[in-house]
């Protein structure tokens, strides 16, 4: 019995998350790149509490009783983008910070041994774009036969 409930809990929780809009937003700005959209976002708040207010208001004149879900689905899906944008505002933070510092570290390798020279060519190895200057005149027959 625990069995067919946790199955079947893990597959509603796999609809929802691929099929809801609701989860499909929240999945986009849960990337590096959608979370200085989650503030803005959290105004979708506000459109989910005046659906569900809209929906009371017509169960109170006289709709029918299955409203009731949709108030607590508006209810549930306000609550997400309320909680989401103050924490992808701290995502956000975290991800710069770590940009930035990143950043610095890579700075600083370039900028820590400056006194490195560039690397000289082994013995035998080719020069790019034939820059063996003079000596490679007397390599080649034409350096013989002059």
């Amino acid at each position: 019995m625990l069995r067919l409930i946790w199955n079947a809990s893990i597959r509603i929780r796999t609809f929802m998350r691929v099929w809801m809009p609701t989860n499909i937003l929240l999945d986009a700005l849960r990337t590096r790149r959608g979370l200085h959209w989650g503030v803005p976002a959290m105004l979708l708040a506000v459109v989910y509490f005046a659906i569900a207010y809209w929906c009371t208001t017509l169960i109170d004149a006289g709709a029918p009783g299955w409203l009731h879900l949709i108030v607590l689905l508006c209810i549930i899906n306000a609550f997400k983008f309320l909680i989401h944008g103050p924490i992808s505002l701290v995502r956000l933070i975290r991800a710069r910070r770590s940009e930035r510092r990143q950043a610095r570290v890579e700075a600083g390798e370039r900028l820590a041994k400056p006194w490195r020279t560039p690397r000289v060519p082994a013995e035998y190895e080719a020069l790019p774009q034939h820059e063996h200057g003079p000596t490679h005149l007397s390599r080649t027959a034409a350096a013989h036969s002059a």
